[in-house]
């Protein structure tokens, strides 16, 4: 599967950004368990949040509970990050990753979107 992310940027302390990541390939996208990881700089990559496309169940890291919201839209083989009260702490660069239901680890990722989140 190929991964495009978009939508990162320069956002205000407590304000909200969108990340959208469309998936292409032979493999139905209901096959898919998808996830979002983000990387600061001098820091290891940690996961944000994940979704099994099928049936729609999500996890999240206790630091974006209540803040960040990940979902599917299976018509257009997207997942999407809804983030709000954005924090400076939130600043990295976010990857979309997917991995087949079956197996356990993300095996795929996209290119990558740049979130800075000013105080």
């Amino acid at each position: 599967v190929q991964l495009q992310a978009s939508g990162g940027g320069l956002v205000q302390a407590g304000g909200s950004l969108r990340l959208s990541c469309v998936a292409s390939g032979r493999t139905s996208f209901s096959r898919y368990h998808m996830g979002w990881f983000r990387q600061a700089p001098g820091k290891e990559r940690e996961f944000v949040a994940s979704i099994s496309v099928s049936s729609g169940t999500t996890r999240y890291a206790d630091s974006v509970k209540g803040r960040f919201t990940i979902s599917r839209d299976s018509a257009k083989n997207t997942v999407l990050l809804q983030m709000n009260s954005l924090q400076p702490a939130d600043t990295a660069i976010y990857y979309c990753a997917a991995r087949l239901i079956w197996t356990d680890n993300f095996n795929s990722w996209g290119q990558g979107t740049q979130v800075t989140v000013s105080s």
